[in-house]
């Protein structure tokens, strides 16, 4: 029998157990579970995790881990989202061998040293360690060269942060990081900063003063007396029409012809 005012799943509370894996997932062997979230669960403990060995996707975010000891039994995860617990250190993961996306924003991690663990990881192209929305970070991305170390030290990385560093689309965020920093770089213009320049020299956008017998003038007489050509021909043909349709038609019988 249950304790009273506690569900099956809850297991241990802080701590993943098989009763909370079975029950989440529906699943009764725990190497067939391939997808598990355990997000805001209040964990501290990831226990027997580490025996869910065909895990691909699993979500530990909103928990209160401090260490991933159990993860580096599941050589086939490929997405793994710890954000917002309380890390220090990622040295597990190292045995990930087909790691591919790691969200680990929101930690303690204080230093480029404590990334040096995922550099053995041939498939990691997306990692993030800083979220702007979510307002989650670590103390490492505080430092101005952050981006740079981080590619430096994991250079097969297409996406850091969400924005893509490498490949189609990449030139698109460096452009706005570029913007961003010329924007920022100087709040207030300096006395000695460049005036700035007109694009076009001076008098470019007035008007001309209208002169006598110009160009205009001319084209426009030019087009009066073709419009007026036009007008007499178009009488001509309508009397050249008007004696030919008499011409054609018996004295009283009415007009086959429709102009």
């Amino acid at each position: 029998m249950e304790p009273q005012g506690k569900k099956p799943e809850e297991g241990d509370g802080d701590r993943v157990t098989a009763r909370l894996l079975k029950a989440r997932t529906g699943e009764f062997a725990l190497d067939s579970i391939l997808l598990l979230k355990l997000r805001g669960l209040g964990l501290v403990d990831l226990g027997c995790l580490g025996e869910c060995l065909g895990l691909e996707w699993l979500d530990l975010s909103g928990n209160a881990l401090t260490h991933l000891g159990p993860l580096a039994a599941l050589r086939q995860l490929a997405v793994l989202n710890v954000s917002h617990n309380r890390l220090t250190g990622l040295e597990p993961l190292a045995a990930c061998e087909s790691l591919q996306s790691l969200n680990a924003a929101g930690n303690m991690l204080v230093g480029p040293g404590q990334l040096q663990c995922l550099v053995g990881l041939r498939g990691l192209e997306n990692l993030r360690l800083r979220d702007p929305l979510a307002r989650l970070s670590n103390p490492l991305c505080s430092s101005p060269s952050y981006r740079a170390v981080v590619r430096e030290l994991l250079p097969g990385l297409k996406v850091i942060d969400g924005e893509r560093v490498t490949g189609c689309g990449s030139e698109l965020y460096q452009l706005c990081r570029d913007l961003d920093s010329t924007l920022w770089s100087s709040p207030s213009p300096s006395p000695q900063a460049t005036k700035a320049q007109p694009w076009v020299q001076p008098g470019y956008w007035e008007s001309w003063p209208a002169r006598s017998g110009s160009i205009l003038e001319e084209a426009c007489r030019q087009f009066q007396a073709t419009l007026q050509e036009c007008w007499d021909l178009d009488r001509q043909a309508n009397d050249s029409l008007a004696q030919a349709k008499q011409a054609l038609s018996p004295a009283g019988a009415p007009s086959s012809f429709v102009f």
